[in-house]
């Protein structure tokens, strides 16, 4: 990216397929919506239980939907 490009240098790094695995699933208010409860480490504040979960879940949504991609990683290891 050109310097700048981003408001927030962190942002590219934070971005869902930075990592090459496909991005975890997003919650919002309310706690329960349509019969769907968001996760209670989501609601925990614990940021680094939070960061780990997020991590899981993207690797387990990479694993189920795009296995091919944790394949490339593991090859360019």
């Amino acid at each position: 990216l050109l310097p700048g490009a981003l408001g927030d240098e962190d942002s590219a790094r934070d971005d869902s397929f930075s990592d090459g695995l496909l991005e975890y699933p997003h919650y919002t208010r309310p706690e329960t919506f349509r019969g769907m409860k968001v996760p209670d480490i989501l609601l925990s504040g614990d940021h680094g239980k939070i960061a780990q979960w997020r991590r899981d879940q993207s690797l387990e949504r990479t694993r189920q939907h795009r296995p091919d991609l944790l394949d490339d990683r593991d090859s360019r290891r």
